[in-house]
């Protein structure tokens, strides 16, 4: 198998009438998601939307995932290119530079986005065509799959060629487009439904938005398995009993989430008001799960398995997993664990020395067909992060440095402890603290910024030094930020401590 696309043949193959992907208002078989997709694709191959999008060619999502939206994720990859989704709550800034990094051939969207894309891409002079899904399904359905051009896209493909690409934040400002090959998520799915024992039988319960990794493993085990994929409305998160009722009535066997979702449900008392009882896989990752909220869903599903997950969107979801065989104390890590298969996860210490001992510390790296192929139009923090393996001189062999710093317990199983960089987990999100002080010193009024985490309180916390108040900085910032990179406080200072070099001394910052 070299491309993604062969998955879903192969289920439309094996359980043609079977439901793949569904919402609440619709559904797709397998058959209908494979033969809608190849028309689509036709559709961005003969230009009959007024562009031709074909091999390498991104199309863009400004619009919440469904079911319409799956069919034309897959019809950008029948026709050789690759999709990326963008979050339709950030702010109109952030998304133009999200887009003039990508530069999509279309951007598509539905009716209640239609009116924000149309003004944005006004804004920010962009030059791609906003395409109505509607419109892109009236076209779609009322014309025959072209086999010639789909079996030419075929016949260019590689399967290192581009999947999607899920932007990050950036330390400069500018969001990091973490592009991910169809090998590297071949791969990984094949490893990750097995360790797990996904199969057919299984219900998937989307929970993250598709432009956050998390979704892959949900999308791509369903796909390979043929299993079925429910997707979640974000709003179901603000609403516990809703959300309950509709894991239960889908009748839901798997969970793979992002922590912060599975403690709203626990924090918000939704077990007590309904136990989805079919549930028996439940995976977490994105931050540390704190046990006392894992603790509450082992009470009301104790037969469950729970996986601790770890991995960022650079190596494709995860590297490594660890499926909790005891009770853990409320004061207590949970291990990241140890590497999928035909995965490469080691420590380095600071002079690239290899840190096998217990206790010692050293940075996560990675190596292996899972690494992504690099950020999109950015070869110099491609250079920086993708490198040689110091402890390979005999043939190239490239790893991800992923600035994470790790130790190994007694038991030889990794444990993540901190960054080593001003790079931060918040909400699930990573998040690099120079684009909130990039953000932040942009805004007329700010002579200087400096930003600090929290990790006892969650908070981001920054300090500016300027004439304007603070209340007027955190209004400026929700023009130029998503909500999750808000700072919690915002304090103005006279002037910074400095250390012995001149720079902004960090640990003499007090609130």
């Amino acid at each position: 198998m070299i491309n993604i696309t062969e998955m879903l043949e192969r289920s439309a193959g094996r359980f043609p009438d079977k439901t793949a992907f569904a919402d609440p208002e619709k559904e797709i078989s397998f058959r209908e998601l494979r033969d809608l997709s190849r028309k689509i694709a036709s559709v961005f191959l003969s230009g009959k939307e007024g562009k031709t999008a074909g091999a390498g060619s991104p199309v863009a999502f400004y619009m919440e995932k469904n079911t319409d939206a799956v069919c034309v994720m897959f019809g950008a990859v029948y026709a050789g290119g690759f999709y990326s989704f963008i979050d339709v709550r950030q702010p109109a800034e952030r998304t133009i530079k999200l887009l003039s990094v990508l530069e999509p051939v279309f951007i598509i969207t539905d009716e209640e986005n239609q009116d924000a894309l149309t003004g944005i891409c006004r804004q920010g002079n962009i030059d791609a065509k906003p395409l109505l899904i509607t419109e892109l399904f009236h076209t779609a359905e009322n014309e025959a799959a072209e086999e010639d051009l789909l079996q030419k896209a075929a016949d260019d493909f590689c399967d290192t060629d581009p999947l999607y690409v899920n932007f990050t934040s950036g330390s400069t400002g500018i969001p990091k487009g973490v592009a991910v090959g169809h090998r590297s998520v071949i791969d990984f799915i094949h490893e990750f439904v097995k360790t797990f024992d996904i199969d057919e039988e299984d219900v998937i319960a989307n929970q993250a938005p598709f432009d956050f990794d998390v979704s892959v493993k949900d999308i791509y085990s369903g796909l390979y398995t043929g299993a079925k994929v429910q997707l979640i409305p974000r709003d179901y998160f603000s609403n516990p009993s809703v959300l309950m009722d509709y894991l239960a009535d889908h009748q839901v066997t798997t969970l793979i989430w992002a922590v912060s979702a599975l403690c709203f449900v626990s924090i918000m008392n939704g077990l007590e008001y309904r136990v989805p009882e079919k549930i028996d896989k439940i995976m977490f990752s994105g931050e540390v799960m704190p046990v006392k909220q894992l603790n509450r869903w082992r009470e009301h599903l104790p037969d469950a398995m729970y996986v601790n997950l770890y991995g960022p969107t650079e190596i494709t979801c995860n590297c490594t997993y660890y499926i909790l065989d005891r009770e853990y104390g409320k004061d207590e890590t949970l291990p990241a664990g140890i590497p999928f298969a035909n995965e490469k996860v080691f420590l380095l210490d600071e002079n690239d020395h290899l840190v096998t001992q217990e206790g010692q510390e050293g940075e996560i790296c990675v190596g292996g067909s899972c690494l992504a192929l690099g950020y999109y139009k950015d070869r110099e923090k491609t250079d920086r992060a993708f490198t040689q393996n110091p402890l390979n001189d005999k043939y190239y062999e490239r790893i991800y440095r992923t600035g994470d710093i790790g130790k190994y317990d007694t038991d030889g199983l990794l444990i993540y402890v901190s960054r080593r960089d001003f790079q931060i987990k918040h909400m699930g999100q990573r998040i690099e603290l120079g684009e909130i002080e990039t953000s932040a010193n942009s805004v007329d009024g700010v002579s200087r910024s400096c930003c600090l985490y929290d990790q006892k309180r969650k908070k981001i916390v920054l300090f500016y030094t300027g004439e304007i108040e603070k209340q007027e900085l955190s209004e400026s910032l929700q023009e130029k930020l998503p909500q999750f990179m808000i700072p919690g406080k915002t304090i103005r200072l006279e002037e910074f401590p400095l250390n012995k070099n001149g720079k902004i001394d960090r640990k003499a910052l007090v609130y």
